[in-house]
């Protein structure tokens, strides 16, 4: 997250409609999924992020739809609020082929505290800090729009998609220089699902995962490993800083109810700063209608990662 102009959710399926529009309605059933993550817990850097999505196959369209919503609460200064529709076009190309190409649109909200911000001058070394300030800022949000668009493969056991984001490359800061704007993001997602005993409803989905955005990028490659109510995944990333991270998690299933959490921790860095733990994710998700649709359509179920 540090080395990102953008809060980096990290390669989860459960904020996935966000970075690839093509995943709408994938699943068929609507769902509703809810995310909260703290990013660097412990240290108190106050850097927080909520997440909601609702996404569905809908007959009349040929395709899924839905909406996405972010909020990231950073350092009780910034706050970036970030939502969007998607659609995604479903095709039959071959009888065990599908492809879903996707479109999104969005929006980003960037807004400042104004009373958080200590300036130089409000310093007193004595008397610690001093209001208020002599300088006049004018900091005011700022709301930009962005385009993404994404695809889908579904062949047999095998899934693999990929998007790409900030195609407009929107001017966050509203500086007008390059570095104000985001860079175009190229991400890509595959995994299969393999049968390891039907007695007991056991599956593993070996998956890999890449993101690369200007002179960043993260890659991993992890597996879940599921049966029709628990599952525990794992998977290990590096970055463009050659870090080393492992993520962990479970989910548990009862009917329409999915709960799950997700904890990442760095391995080995180059930098000493870098605590141990770097992110907590738990959430929920819902199946809000249970419609059968694999008449006209190839579902997928994610992986639970």
């Amino acid at each position: 997250m540090a080395m990102s102009q953008e809060s980096a959710y990290g390669p989860g399926y459960q904020t996935i409609v966000m970075n690839n529009p093509s995943y709408a309605g994938s699943e068929g059933d609507g769902i509703l999924r809810l995310s909260y993550l703290n990013f660097y817990p412990g240290k108190n850097y106050n850097l927080h992020s909520v997440f909601v999505s609702y996404d569905s196959f809908i007959p009349v369209l040929h395709g899924g739809a839905g909406f996405f919503l972010s909020d990231d609460y950073l350092g009780g200064i910034i706050n970036e609020m970030r939502g969007g529709f998607s659609y995604s076009y479903h095709l039959q190309a071959d009888k065990n082929i599908f492809i879903n190409a996707g479109l999104s649109g969005s929006f980003y909200h960037t807004g400042i505290d104004r009373n958080s911000i200590i300036l130089p001058d409000q310093i007193d070394p004595l008397g610690g800090v001093v209001f208020p300030t002599s300088e006049q800022l004018n900091i005011r949000g700022r709301t930009v729009f962005d385009i993404g668009t994404g695809f889908l493969l579904i062949a047999g056991r095998y899934t693999a998609g990929l998007a790409l984001n900030h195609l407009t490359r929107p001017d966050i800061t509203g500086s007008g220089e390059d570095k104000g704007r985001l860079y175009r993001k190229a991400t890509v997602n595959i995994s299969g699902k393999f049968e390891m005993s039907k007695k007991m409803n056991l599956s593993a989905r070996p998956l890999l995962y890449g993101e690369i955005q200007g002179d960043r990028f993260i890659a991993g490659a992890g597996s879940s490993f599921e049966t029709s109510i628990f599952s525990l995944n794992a998977i290990l990333l590096t970055n463009s800083a050659k870090d080393i991270n492992l993520q962990t998690g479970f989910f548990l299933k009862r009917g329409v109810l999915l709960v799950f959490y997700n904890y990442c921790f760095n391995i080995t860095s180059r930098n000493n700063l870098l605590p141990l733990s770097l992110l907590h994710q738990a959430g929920v998700a819902f199946s809000l209608n249970n419609v059968d649709k694999r008449k006209i359509i190839k579902t997928i179920n994610f992986p639970n990662l």
